[in-house]
């Protein structure tokens, strides 16, 4: 069942955009909550970034994976030709939804999907991941998933907090790296420092 929803307005760079949150996002998480009923700092760095790298989703076909709220897929659909956003979490999926049609957006299609799940479908232009990177457990998954995409000329943008644990996961993408950028989010009085990798397909030497 979907839980109480409220409207909440984030600050994307110079920009404003409101989404759809759990109502008890809009105050405190406890250590119940789950997982995807936060907008992680992750999330805001990516369309902090996008907003000043337009090109990336321009006019392009664009999917999130492991979405959460969606927040990037809702300002990339403002730019992009189509957008493709899946979470394996359902009530995630209709929260987002939810902001489609507040928006009034219509070139986003929903899905509730694993994403490791996603293998032989559509291949976008651009492939954004915000704050996938938190599992060691998954890396060796998640780095294949990425391969992929990336072997299909897809470009993939990473969004992810600097964690220490996530060290060895990115420096194995490092070779792939065509653009690194840091980007400072501000948010409920706190500064978190997001590291955004944008990753195309190079030929080995």
């Amino acid at each position: 069942m979907l839980p109480q929803i409220v409207l909440k307005k984030f600050i994307t760079g110079q920009q404003q955009l409101q989404i759809y949150v759990p109502a008890v996002a809009a105050n405190t998480l406890s250590i119940h909550s789950p997982y995807w009923a936060k907008v992680w700092p992750a999330a805001l760095g990516l369309c902090q970034f996008l907003q000043t790298n337009l090109h990336y989703i321009q006019r392009k076909t664009v999917t999130e994976l492991a979405a959460g709220l969606g927040l990037p897929t809702i300002f990339a659909a403002k730019y992009a030709a189509k957008v493709y956003c899946s979470d394996v979490e359902p009530a995630a999926v209709e929260l987002i939804e939810q902001s489609v049609q507040y928006h009034r957006l219509n070139n986003v299609s929903c899905q509730v999907k694993n994403w490791a799940a996603v293998y032989g479908g559509i291949i976008p232009h651009t492939l954004l991941l915000s704050d996938v990177n938190y599992e060691p457990e998954q890396f060796e998954k998640l780095q294949e998933l990425v391969h992929y995409f990336l072997e299909h000329k897809c470009t993939v943008i990473i969004s992810t907090p600097q964690r220490l644990m996530a060290k060895n996961f990115i420096e194995k993408l490092l070779p792939f790296c065509v653009q690194q950028d840091e980007v400072v989010v501000h948010e409920e009085g706190k500064e978190t420092a997001v590291s955004i990798f944008v990753l195309q397909y190079k030929m080995q030497p």
